[in-house]
């Protein structure tokens, strides 16, 4: 299948997106990061709409976009639905924090409205793509792998950010920490899943063209195969191992700097990594459609 790149910018930047909010919200919690909270959900909002820029490039006719709105079972409604939903709840959460006394304490339930909102965006947005006739994407470990990426990368750049306003920015240690280890493990979870998808392929018949039922339109094997380095190199180890062991430093050292730096490296590598997997994702996105 061919890369989409605008999609592959979409669910990324809206995995961070999400990330960030979710993150956000679980410093609100722990009444922490308060000078940097209405910045925060300022960073949420323009990862989202950058996202949402993205993927007008990815239609020849943009302007016929609501033509998709037609069913609240299709994808594109879904994702619309939660991301108006997202952006409320942003906009909501940006007018407390800016009512409050001290310009960041929040509401606890409005805290855990934005952790939840975050998890419904990223994990509506990668529902979309699940499909019988594609079986490397057929799977909850692909919803996963999106809520994952907002794991690895929310945390960590709250931290980077906490870190240049001059807050403590050791409050996002242990989110850092754990959302970082919950992301290697969805990653590497969905890495394996794809790696065993050309098993699929047989089970429904293998994929033949009907004219020559003797030669494979798709050798499944190989096109599994091929996406090793960056299932394994670039997805797990660049996009989830060292994101883990940079936070794991960061919180060890504790200081600002630290955070600046292994926190930005995160990131970084984060986002690499979440790239690295939706390329993956796209190329080993062969269609069996004709056995449904």
């Amino acid at each position: 299948m061919e890369l989409q790149w605008p999609l592959i910018l979409f669910t990324t930047l809206t995995a961070w997106a999400c990330g960030v909010f979710g993150a956000q919200g679980v410093l609100a919690l722990k009444g922490a990061g308060k000078k940097s909270q209405q910045l925060l959900a300022v960073v949420s909002c323009v990862l989202l709409a950058a996202g949402g820029i993205a993927v007008f490039f990815h239609l020849q006719h943009w302007e016929r976009i609501f033509n998709g709105f037609g069913h609240i079972t299709s994808g594109i409604t879904q994702e619309l639905i939660a991301i108006v939903a997202f952006v409320a709840v942003a906009v909501a959460y940006f007018a407390m924090a800016r009512k409050s006394d001290d310009g960041g304490t929040l509401p606890k339930w409005m805290a855990w409205v934005a952790v939840a909102i975050s998890v419904v965006l990223a994990a509506v947005c990668a529902h979309s793509y699940m499909m019988p006739a594609r079986p490397a994407w057929d799977s909850v470990l692909e919803v996963l792998s999106i809520v994952g990426a907002a794991c690895l990368l929310g945390p960590a750049t709250c931290a980077v950010v906490l870190a240049a306003k001059g807050e403590d920015a050791g409050e996002c240690g242990l989110p850092a920490v754990a959302g970082s280890a919950i992301g290697a493990v969805c990653t590497a979870a969905y890495a394996a899943f794809i790696q065993l998808s050309a098993g699929a392929f047989s089970q429904v018949g293998y994929y033949f063209d009907p004219t020559h039922p003797t030669k494979a339109v798709a050798d499944a094997a190989a096109t599994v195969g091929d996406q090793a380095p960056l299932l394994w190199l670039g997805a797990v180890v660049v996009g989830a191992v060292v994101p883990l062991v940079c936070c794991v430093m960061a919180r060890k050292k504790g200081d600002a700097a630290s955070w600046k730096l292994f926190g930005g490296v995160a990131v970084v590598a984060a986002l690499v990594g979440a790239v690295c997997l939706r390329v993956a994702f796209y190329n080993v996105g062969l269609s069996v459609f004709m056995f449904y």
